[in-house]
């Protein structure tokens, strides 16, 4: 596939028009998974949200798939679909998302919408959850569904006027009626009080990893300039019974991805995996140039995930080894290729996006830390992963006359990145 913008990411399964951000529904049914993700397909601005659709049989080939959500004129959704979750239930694939109505996002209630086992053609239904039921909150939204000890529930990501982040939780056995239960989790606990000088925790993700349990919220903080997003944080500790509700106990707390341009990601459970995607911001690009372009945002490469001493980790999902094509070796340095990935050892790496009479050290990794380097780039996207401990998503964005440079030392492996038989 080719783009008439060389910052056009190809491979991320993205339309080729309109705005991207958080990924929403992931899910796999009858073998294929499914990605939902916040759209608007008209313009690369942040309105009118749709839930787009892509899916694939093996992580690697995307198949862009109709909108399953848009905005109803009237409805509890009539300002945006935004972000939440999918759900089996009872073998009726039901997605489960935050709806803006009329008097905009601090409005935002739950509504469901469901479809058969393709998962292509949706029904919307009215609100099962309003807003209204916690009056002194900022904004509720982003709903996330787990199960613990044979029932189940949701977190909601929040925070109350004054600023005091919040994870609300709420038991829904029966997804049309929803109990609130209080306070998962404020920034009283001492460990989640170092990500607690924020506004709203949202995006808030619940699940198990190798016998402990893990949050991920995405801190917000509000102002008169637009809203400011944080470094999205994980919490590693123990989920257990209290009172009617569960109590979680963090015991660990560590970033999830270095780069300002990662935020809002969803964990995809599935069997003993646990797949991470997210929205990967534009930052640094001209507003217009996205207007000339007319697309902006994408989801990040899905990414396994694992936990290495209460932290938690990523790496690259397995299944990506299959873009990989011919193997390419820089010529003075230089390559030709538009995507591609970087593995191996070496005593430093540096990656340089030169144009124009231009140099962007986009990746310098130096001394040990440039152990066991996977960086996977595709257009404006650039995913490192070094030394099995840091995550880090950057952008940087080629122009019709820019290459990519790789300044390092022996012991790297390059490939070109395309899809089988290109």
């Amino acid at each position: 596939m080719t783009h008439p913008d060389p910052s056009f990411p190809t491979l991320h399964g993205r339309p080729d028009h309109g705005w991207i951000n958080d990924p929403n529904g992931l899910a796999v049914i009858d073998g294929r998974y499914h990605v939902f993700f916040q759209y608007n397909p008209d313009a690369p601005v942040h309105t009118n949200i749709h839930w787009g659709h892509a899916s694939s049989a093996d992580l690697v080939r995307w198949r862009e798939e109709p909108i399953a959500l848009a905005p109803r004129v009237g409805g509890p959704d009539e300002q945006g679909c935004w972000s939440g979750c999918l759900v089996d239930d009872n073998g009726t694939p039901t997605a489960v998302y935050t709806a803006v109505g009329a008097a905009g996002p601090h409005s935002g209630g739950v509504v469901l919408a469901t479809s058969d086992r393709s998962a292509v053609q949706w029904t919307q239904r009215e609100s099962v959850l309003e807003h209204s039921d916690e009056p002194h909150d900022l904004e509720v939204r982003d709903p996330y569904l787990f199960s613990f000890g044979g029932r189940r529930y949701a977190v909601q990501g929040g925070g109350r006027a004054g600023g005091t982040p919040r994870i609300l939780l709420y038991a829904c056995d029966d997804l049309d009626d929803w109990t609130f239960l209080g306070d998962l989790l404020t920034p009283d606990d001492p460990v989640a009080a170092a990500y607690g000088a924020v506004d709203v925790w949202e995006c808030p993700n619940l699940f198990e990893l190798d016998g402990s349990w893990v949050l991920l919220a995405s801190p917000l903080t509000l102002g008169g300039d637009g809203p400011g997003m944080g470094e999205v944080f994980a919490l590693v500790g123990g989920l257990e019974p209290e009172g009617d509700g569960l109590r979680f106990r963090p015991e660990t707390a560590s970033r999830v991805d270095s780069g300002a341009s990662f935020y809002a990601p969803q964990v995809l459970v599935h069997g003993d995996r646990r797949l991470l995607w997210a929205w990967t911001r534009d930052l640094g690009r001209p507003p217009e140039e996205i207007a000339a372009a007319g697309w902006t945002g994408a989801l990040t490469f899905p990414r396994e995930l694992r936990l290495d001493g209460g932290v938690l980790r990523a790496e690259p999902a397995a299944e990506l080894a299959g873009l990989r094509r011919e193997r390419v070796e820089p010529i003075d340095g230089i390559l030709s290729e538009a995507s591609f990935e970087v593995e191996g050892d070496s005593a430093g790496f540096r990656l340089v996006l030169e144009g124009d009479g231009t140099a962007e050290v986009v990746v310098d990794i130096e001394g040990d830390q440039a152990r066991g380097i996977r960086i996977l780039v595709d257009g404006s996207i650039v995913e490192v992963f070094a030394d099995g401990a840091t995550q880090r998503t950057l952008r940087a964005y080629p122009g019709p006359r820019s290459r990519w440079r790789v300044d390092s030392g022996a012991g790297l492996r390059i490939w070109r990145l395309g899809l089988p038989g290109h």
